[in-house]
């Protein structure tokens, strides 16, 4: 690949994830500041609702009629102009969450849009995709840094640059400039044009059918199950930094995409002695652990507790979903690879976040009462349900999950964590 393509292929993934950490880490603390803090966990409902829909855009329209980048353009731009209103609808919490819901409509097939032109414009995806998707954790670790610090110099002595609405405004104006960069990224003519329709192909049903086994099953039963604390962790970690007194709230949790990225180089080293299920316990393990750390380290605010719950994203996040990619990669035949991994992003991201963030809501809202925030004393309680939770997902997996066609084929083969995007 030249490196003027490969240069123009980063910028784009670095773009990708920079709009969705600038926001993503910080609304919550923006909206329990300005009285809606019993409605936090609606951007995180939200926001899988896209994400179950935005396969049926992708595979019906996007992937049949418009060149990827046009598309690519298009959305961010319009995604641009429903962040920027966001702010204004502040008073009028229905109107607010609908325009992130407008938002987060334009944005999740982006997703799949980004993957797919950089997939295309690609000699050797194992070799490259790796380098160039490695941007995109970056992008999200510097929108972190430049909303706690870059925005400090826009705000007044002792405010938090997340409880403004700067972070909004900052993705409105990224998402405007990436879409106009979008039209100058090389054309990518639609994947699947004059290919059938077909629902069940863009919904997953034909993999199910295909994957379908006793272990399979379990897999994507565990998948949708632990996907209900993770909406915990986006929705409530940013607010518990806020209560036990940390000032940079996004840059902090950006160590969790650091650990990400030094876990996801290390994989490969683990794949050859732990193998699919272990890797996949550990990373359920590190969920038990992570929501461990938080509920101890509340009362008395012990900083290393917390913030090492925060790291165990690295091994949260690639030891289960890489994970999970790959060996949904592993198992699938390539006429049904995309629908493979389309059915983990909308059984995760989509159906298991959506369960997730109502369920963390209406939980952390049980605890609120008629309070402003909860004390310390009360995260303590509260964080004890996730990891309980997940540790009931952990055993049920361990016991029940025993692939041993896929656990023989990695003593035979090197795997790459990046092989399934």
């Amino acid at each position: 690949m030249k490196r003027s393509l490969f240069a123009r292929l980063s910028a784009m993934m670095f773009l990708e994830f920079f709009v969705w950490g600038a926001w993503y880490t910080s609304v919550a603390v923006y909206m329990t500041n300005n009285g809606m803090e019993n409605l936090t966990h609606w951007p995180f409902t939200v926001n899988p609702v896209a994400a179950i829909v935005a396969p049926f855009f992708v595979g019906l329209i996007a992937d049949r009629y418009f060149s990827t980048e046009k598309v690519l353009g298009t959305l961010h731009l319009l995604g641009g102009v429903f962040m920027f209103f966001a702010p204004f609808a502040v008073n009028s919490p229905v109107v607010f969450i609908l325009l992130l819901l407008a938002y987060n409509l334009c944005y999740m097939p982006t997703m799949s849009l980004a993957n797919t032109l950089a997939f295309h414009n690609m000699t050797d995806q194992e070799q490259e995709f790796p380098y160039i998707r490695v941007s995109g954790t970056v992008g999200w670790i510097v929108a972190g840094l430049v909303v706690s610090f870059g925005l400090g110099a826009f705000v007044g002595q002792g405010i938090r640059p997340e409880a403004t609405a700067l972070p909004l405004y900052l993705t409105a104006g990224v998402s405007v400039l990436f879409g106009l960069y979008s039209f100058t990224l090389p054309h990518t003519p639609p994947p699947a044009a004059g290919e059938e329709v077909s629902i069940r192909s863009i919904a997953g049903v034909d993999a199910l059918k295909k994957l379908g086994s006793t272990s399979f099953y379990v897999f994507l039963v565990s998948s949708l199950l632990i996907s209900i604390p993770l909406a915990a962790y986006y929705n409530f970690t940013q607010v518990y930094l806020g209560v036990a007194g940390f000032e940079q709230i996004a840059a902090v949790q950006t160590i969790g995409q650091m650990s990400e990225v030094l876990f996801m180089l290390l994989m490969p080293f683990f794949f050859a002695r732990f193998g699919v299920k272990w890797m996949l316990g550990v990373g359920m393990g590190a969920w038990v652990l992570r929501y461990g750390l938080f509920a101890l380290g509340a009362p008395d605010v012990v900083t290393w507790m917390i913030i090492g719950g925060i790291a165990l994203h690295g091994i949260c996040y690639d030891f289960f979903f890489v994970t999970g990619q790959i060996y949904v990669d592993k198992k699938a035949t390539a006429d049904i690879r995309g629908q493979g991994q389309g059915l983990i992003v909308l059984v995760t991201y989509g159906v298991g976040m959506l369960i997730g963030a109502q369920v963390a809501g209406q939980v952390y809202n049980s605890f609120l009462g008629t309070q402003d925030a909860l004390t310390l004393s009360q995260w303590y309680d509260f964080w004890w349900i996730p990891a309980i939770f997940a540790a009931g997902v952990m055993l049920l997996f361990l016991v029940f999950f025993n692939d041993q066609v896929v656990e023989e084929e990695e003593e035979e083969a090197e795997v790459s964590p990046f092989a399934a995007g």
